[in-house]
Order: C-alpha cells, then sequence, then structure tokens
C-alpha cells in the first residue's frame, strides 16, 4: 500500500508540473499575439516568425547547456534518468521525503517546466526590439540569453548557487517565487540593452523631442494575446508551488490560482482608471498593460497574501506601468509593446513587495538579489549585443525600415490584400 501511495504521488506531482508547462508554453503564443497586435502591419510576420523561432532555440539551447549550468548534471539532459531504474530511483527518493515531504516529479517533467520559463524570459526581448532589429541578429542573441546568461543568474537563485562564489543571495533573504526578477525583469534587462544600443524607430520622436504615436495594426489581436498570457499565468505561478500530491500544496496551489487572478485583474482596472485620468479616454493598450503588470507583480510571491492584499498589489502595478509608459517615452526609450515597464519596473516592484506578506524574505535581500540579477543580464547582454552590432550589425536599413521588416527579412507580408 505504501508502495501505491508513493507511485500515486509521484505519477500525480508529474502531471501536475506537465500540465502548467503546457499552460506556460501556451503563453508563448500569448506573447506572439500580443506583439504582432501592437507593431504595424508591415513587421507582423518579421514578429511572428521572431516568437516562434525563439520558443525553438531557447528549447535546444537549455537542453544543450542550460539546465547544466542552472541547476548542474550533464549537458544535452544526458543524466536524466530513464529505462528500468526510473520507479525504483523514484520510489527511493519519495519514501526519504514522505508523502508530505518535497516533491517528487520525473526529471523530464521538471526540464519541461524551466525550459518554457527560459523561452518567456526570451520573449520579452522579442517586443521590446520590435520593428527596427534584423531578425538574425536577434536570434543570435537568444542563443546566448537562453544558453547562458539567464541560465547563469537562475543558477544564482532557484538553483541555489553562490553568486560568483561570493555570496548567496537566498542566506540574505532573497525570495522571488515564480521569477518576478528572475525571468521578467532579467528579460526586460536584456530588452533595455538593446534598445539602448539600437535606437527608436524612425519617426518616433520629432525634432523638437515631440512623441509621435505609432498605433498597432490589429488591438483584436493584442487583446487575444492578453488573454492568452493571463491564462498560462495560472500554469506559470501554480506550477511553480512544484507539488500537488497532498492537501497542504493543494490548497497552496488554489491560494496561487486565486491570488494570481486578483493581481491581474486589480492590474486591468488600476490602469484603465489612471489612463482615463491621464488621457480623458479608456486606452485599451494600457488596459492591457496593467492586467499584465497585476500578474508579473504578485509572481514574486503569489501564495502568501490576501486575496485583497494581491488585488491591491495589482492596481499599483497597473499605475505603475501606465506611468512607467509615459516615463520611458519622455527620455525616448522606444519601447513598442511597453515589455521595459510591464516586466522590468514592475517586475523590481513585485521583488520589493515579497516582505510585505512573506517573512523569509528581508527587504535588503530583495534589493541586493534585484540589483545582482539586473546588473548581471543589462551588463552581460551589452556585450552580446555590442559583439553582434560590430559583426553583422543590429538594425534593418532605414528603407527596410520604411518598407517593413517582413519583405525585407522574410520575403512576404502578413496581410497581402491589403495596401499599405
Amino acid at each position: 500500500m505504501e508502495s501505491q501511495i508513493f507511485e500515486l504521488q509521484y505519477a500525480l506531482d508529474t502531471f501536475y508540473f506537465l500540465i502548467c508547462g503546457a499552460l506556460v508554453m501556451w503563453m508563448a503564443a500569448g506573447f506572439t499575439m500580443l506583439e504582432a497586435g501592437l507593431v504595424r502591419s508591415k513587421n507582423t510576420v518579421e514578429i511572428l516568425t521572431k516568437n516562434v523561432a525563439l520558443f525553438a532555440t531557447a528549447s535546444i539551447m537549455y537542453m544543450v547547456c542550460g539546465y547544466a549550468i542552472m541547476y548542474g548534471g550533464d549537458l544535452f539532459l544526458s543524466g536524466i534518468a530513464g529505462g528500468d531504474t526510473l520507479v525504483e530511483d523514484a520510489l527511493a527518493a519519495s519514501a526519504e521525503n514522505g508523502f508530505g515531504g518535497d516533491s517528487v516529479y520525473s526529471a523530464a517533467s521538471d526540464f519541461f517546466f524551466q525550459v518554457v520559463f527560459v523561452a518567456t524570459c526570451m520573449s520579452i526581448v522579442s517586443g521590446a526590439v520590435a520593428e527596427r532589429m534584423k531578425l538574425w541578429s536577434f536570434l543570435l542573441f537568444a542563443v546566448v540569453m537562453t544558453g547562458v546568461i539567464y541560465p547563469l543568474e537562475g543558477s544564482w537563485t532557484w538553483g541555489g548557487n553562490d553568486v560568483f562564489g561570493l555570496f548567496n543571495l537566498g542566506d540574505m533573504g532573497f525570495s522571488d517565487f515564480a521569477g518576478s526578477g528572475i525571468v521578467h525583469m532579467a528579460g526586460a534587462a536584456a530588452a533595455l540593452a538593446g534598445v539602448l544600443l539600437l535606437g527608436s524607430r524612425k519617426g518616433k520622436y520629432g525634432p523638437n523631442g515631440e512623441i509621435r504615436a505609432i498605433p498597432g495594426a490589429n488591438l483584436p489581436l493584442a487583446a487575444l494575446g492578453t488573454l492568452i498570457l493571463w491564462m498560462g499565468w495560472f500554469g506559470f505561478n501554480g506550477g511553480s508551488v512544484l507539488k500537488l500530491g497532498d492537501i497542504a500544496s493543494a490548497n497552496s496551489v488554489a491560494i496561487v490560482f486565486l491570488n494570481t487572478n486578483a493581481a491581474a485583474a486589480g492590474g486591468a482596472v488600476g490602469a484603465l482608471i489612471l489612463a482615463r485620468i491621464i488621457f480623458g479616454k479608456a486606452d485599451l493598450t494600457m488596459l492591457l498593460n496593467g492586467a499584465l503588470a497585476g500578474l508579473v507583480a504578485i509572481t514574486a510571491e503569489p501564495s502568501t497574501p490576501s486575496a485583497l492584499q494581491a488585488t491591491i498589489f495589482g492596481v499599483i502595478a497597473g499605475i505603475i506601468v501606465v506611468l512607467s509608459i509615459l516615463a520611458l517615452d519622455k527620455i525616448k526609450i522606444d519601447d513598442p509593446v511597453g515589455a521595459i515597464s510591464v516586466h522590468g519596473v514592475v517586475g523590481l516592484f513585485g521583488l520589493l513587495i515579497v516582505p510585505i506578506t512573506n517573512p523569509a524574505s528581508t527587504f535588503i535581500g530583495q534589493i541586493v538579489g534585484a540589483a545582482t540579477i539586473f546588473a548581471w543580464v543589462f551588463i552581460a547582454s551589452l556585450v552580446v549585443w555590442s559583439i553582434i552590432k560590430l559583426v553583422i550589425g543590429l538594425r534593418i536599413s532605414e528603407e527596410d525600415e520604411y518598407e517593413g521588416a517582413d519583405i525585407a527579412e522574410c520575403g512576404m507580408e502578413a496581410y497581402p490584400e491589403f495596401i499599405r
């Protein structure tokens, strides 16, 4: 009977990991649709190509070396157990931990759940550099980002390793439940480095510093993408509980789902109201980014706040993201989809509010952890982007930018029946 219980625990936790991983993989569709809706029609095919290709690139690079760097083990996943010893090894681990102990699941399911996270991190970069970056320059950066830069900072946090052998973030009170900093702020830091070297889109800013809005081509797609991301986030945060096979864990999963939804709702409402106050109209793009901001903010700690606290955190995040988007525009940092604000600025906010509800973390630890993640990813990304710029260039030509990246980079159009 005990053996059957352990086998059931193993099966439940593994299955839960796989389902949540599939939900997070679905977020790739959300990012793709969101970005395709917020760029101009002449850049749609390129953004679609970029998002599908980056997911494939992330999957391969994390298998080749990323997972080993982040959690230890062999390259090419050669150390993942299989064959006749799998059941015996799993049962031995389960017996050691006990039914109510640590998670026990297939190593392959763990890899699958982790690889969709690294793809999410890279997807954040895609939108920020949209409409003017060379496709192959972006994909070359994706190789390094998903294979080395992200896994290394992940090893200092979720992997439990010391930062360059100097200090341990966990010992300092740093906590990031599902990745407000480790995934989202890291992606925004890489994006910021690229945007600073890339420059703004032609016509975005006038000669006297005036800001010119460049509307997206398909807001229904942007709304669909946001709702897909909202749905996928339940796997993102819920799966990070890492366990389902006992009453306490199942209850924790339910709380995480509840708080994730509450924060998204709060973020949407907060951004919508502030946009109405500032612009006099209900701005859909701010509403969408507000919902995503609420999701990013609660990701650092969705298990300890009450539903009311999660909603309030979301409202504040929605307000922050609107102000951040406007502020970055004023200093001429051109981010077509607001990714740096949503994932970077609000990602930092998410880290800083963790100690409010989780006494195991400290404000100092959160600040040190955030600074470490940002500094590493930003500096490493700046170096890689700079090398790529020197070797093959980052930006498409001015003529290609005018005609659209679709024709220049992919040789086809998303909406060929329409005349630009």
